[in-house]
């Protein structure tokens, strides 16, 4: 049978060969509960016989074994001459940092011989995907968005669907893998550079409140502060989202202080964008005086005028090690850790000078 995806709203469309079961309409997944009752077993123990796993009865496993070769279950992955696909799922797919983490994604599939297929929850919601990802027999999915439902965590867990989480702003059951960057070194790490040319007023553009990664940056921008005997002034953090123009209304709002910051770490680099445009409305000149410090280092913060200062995520590494882990996951293997962290460095441009 032919099976036809279109993406992005019809833009492109993605023919694939769907291989159906015995069970006719019933996707891998839904194969798994069926031989679970009739095996009157529990969807666990079949997906443990699925996934190779030691803790099962001989007795069981070979009844369960049966039952799938008699309902003609296949496994992910067990056609070798078949090229895995996964699903890769933004909230959408504008600004630079999606780009970035395309980008590392794509580069991380093609050196696993794997295809992604890209979609977005603001066409369709993430219920609908994890239909999407029965029904195209997919490997798995990378979810990139910016929250998982309650409900949609569960169905991931009772029904073993590989997903793996990149940057996720509220951290997921511990049964669903994510991958990250170390948002409070990073954090810390921008401010420690700010400090060492001379500035001690220092404002933030954080995050979301509810952001985990924003939220991290914001302590290491604490940490750094109390680190050099500085106290917090909450007049100089100004929260909102990861957005340009919020941006810009916050770092005005800086400007306009009777004692404005010397210098401002945005937590992206879009925020970053909004103070750089906030200071050249404000005649305030970058960084004669206004340093201004990025998170992110996308390809647009070398492209600024000036040229951004930034703490750099490894976005490319970043894709790499979530197809890695979400490969292992299709194939039966448990990740070494539920958390992955990669690490951050600094990159020093010229929108960062000591104070006037």
């Amino acid at each position: 049978m032919r099976y036809s995806l279109w993406m992005y709203g019809g833009a492109k469309e993605c023919e694939v060969d769907v291989e159906r079961s015995a069970r006719g309409q019933a996707g891998r997944h839904g194969l798994i509960s069926e031989v679970a009752r009739a095996a009157q077993v529990s969807v666990s123990t079949v997906s443990k016989v699925v996934h190779g796993r030691r803790d099962v009865g001989e007795a069981t496993r070979a009844r369960v074994e049966a039952l799938l070769a008699e309902f003609g279950y296949r496994r992910p992955g067990a056609d070798p001459g078949r090229p895995r696909r996964f699903l890769t799922v933004f909230r959408d797919l504008a600004g630079p940092y999606t780009l970035e983490v395309v980008r590392g994604i794509v580069t991380g599939a093609a050196e696993a011989g794997a295809h992604p297929i890209l979609g977005m929850t603001n066409r369709q919601s993430i219920s609908r995907w994890l239909d999407e990802c029965e029904t195209l027999d997919a490997a798995g999915m990378i979810l990139v968005i910016s929250m998982l439902a309650e409900q949609d965590q569960q169905r991931i867990v009772e029904q073993h669907i590989p997903v793996v989480l990149v940057d996720p702003l509220s951290e997921p059951v511990i049964e669903i893998p994510s991958i990250g960057v170390t948002n409070w070194k990073g954090g810390r790490t921008a401010v420690e550079h700010l400090l060492e040319l001379g500035h001690r007023r220092i404002g933030m553009l954080a995050g979301r409140p509810h952001s985990v990664a924003g939220a991290a940056r914001l302590h290491g921008y604490r940490a750094a502060l109390d680190e050099a005997g500085i106290a917090v002034d909450p007049e100089l953090i100004r929260s909102s989202d990861f957005d340009f123009e919020e941006a810009v209304t916050a770092t005005t709002a800086l400007l306009a202080l009777p004692q404005p910051p010397t210098a401002i770490f945005a937590a992206s680099d879009e925020q970053a964008l909004g103070a750089l445009e906030a200071a050249r409305r404000a005649g305030c000149r970058v960084p004669g005086d206004l340093s201004v410090i990025s998170f992110d280092d996308t390809a647009v913060a070398s492209m600024t005028s000036p040229p951004l200062s930034a703490v750099r995520q490894p976005f490319e590494e970043m894709g790499r090690v979530a197809v890695r882990t979400l490969i292992q996951l299709a194939e039966g293997k448990a990740p070494p850790t539920s958390r992955v962290e990669l690490a951050t460095r600094l990159v020093v441009r010229e929108s960062t000078a000591a104070p006037a």
